[in-house]
């Protein structure tokens, strides 16, 4: 009757409009969900993602990104996990290929957290623009040619793995 169609239309029309704030909101709690080690709420928002039809791609790449951005080195593996999960994605489809992204989504969220590459990255890249083209110290440079090799390139370079303990610094 007329209540289980009222039903049904209200099921098939989750509050979510893509591109607007219910996207923008709901990625923002994925990805906060995650950076705070809360698995529940991280599949939960995946979930009304799926469900409100976010494209997977854009699924895949942001569980990508939280994998480099908010875990890093503190578990090299997660970059391994997220990137499978989206080829696993790719081959399954929907709807099998959800799980993938779910099994993804609970290993960042149970993962330890480093946020030091993202900062890291991130004051190189400034240093970068702000000194410009600044040349390489001589020492470490090659010097291929004799008049390189007058002009003191490679000079005084000492290589790492010959020094003790492999470490010339």
């Amino acid at each position: 009757g007329p209540e289980g169609l009222q039903r049904v239309i209200q099921r098939r029309a989750p509050i979510y409009d893509k591109g607007q704030d219910g996207h923008y909101n709901l990625i923002s709690a994925l990805h906060k969900s995650i950076r705070g080690s809360d698995p529940d709420a991280a599949l939960y928002y995946l979930a009304r993602m799926f469900d409100a039809g976010e494209d997977p791609l854009y699924l895949g790449r942001r569980l990508v990104r939280m994998a480099v951005e908010d875990i890093g080195l503190a578990d090299p593996q997660a970059l391994v996990v997220a990137n499978a999960a989206k080829d696993a994605y790719d081959y399954l489809g929907s709807p099998e290929g959800e799980l993938a992204f779910a099994q993804a989504t609970v290993y960042l969220a149970t993962a330890p957290k480093s946020n030091a590459v993202y900062t890291a990255f991130k004051a190189a890249t400034a240093a970068a623009k702000e000194f410009g083209s600044l040349l390489p110290p001589k020492h470490i440079l090659n010097a291929p040619t004799k008049l390189m090799k007058q002009e003191d390139y490679g000079a005084g370079y000492r290589y790492d793995h010959d020094e003790p303990d492999a470490f010339s610094g």
